[in-house]
């Protein structure tokens, strides 16, 4: 298997997570042609249903859409949906447990700020 992908997570949805990151990074912009399967399957070498599957997840969500005998676009309001859902799911998956731990450690919300700036400003360094 190519070193593209995390053994810890299906194939098919590390693809589909590629896609989106285009998509949310401007590498793909609404209306876009997107990167047929066929395309998908030659460069990463692997299966062409795996790849089916997370494009077809997309589809099914708005994100693409097909044209037939053309190909696979971006949809409209594709990025916005995408950055809706990824800021829902970094609410559930970091900042409540993170204000779990703070609530039981005893760190006030401004000493919560701080720290996040203080983390912030050691990234952009």
């Amino acid at each position: 298997m190519s070193k593209l992908f995390d053994d810890n997570k299906p194939i098919f949805l590390q693809v589909r997570e590629k896609i989106e990151d285009q998509i949310v990074n401007n590498q793909l912009k609404e209306g876009e042609q997107a990167p047929s399967t066929n395309q998908l399957v030659n460069f990463y070498k692997i299966n062409h249903v795996t790849v089916s599957k997370g494009v077809n997840q997309l589809v099914d969500e708005g994100i693409l859409y097909k044209k037939r005998g053309i190909g696979m676009f971006v949809a409209e309001g594709a990025k916005e949906k995408l950055i809706q859902k990824r800021k829902a799911a970094f609410v559930e998956d970091y900042i409540v447990s993170l204000v779990r731990e703070a609530n039981k450690l005893g760190i006030s919300l401004d000493e919560m700020i701080e720290l996040i700036k203080k983390v912030q400003g050691s990234d952009n360094q």
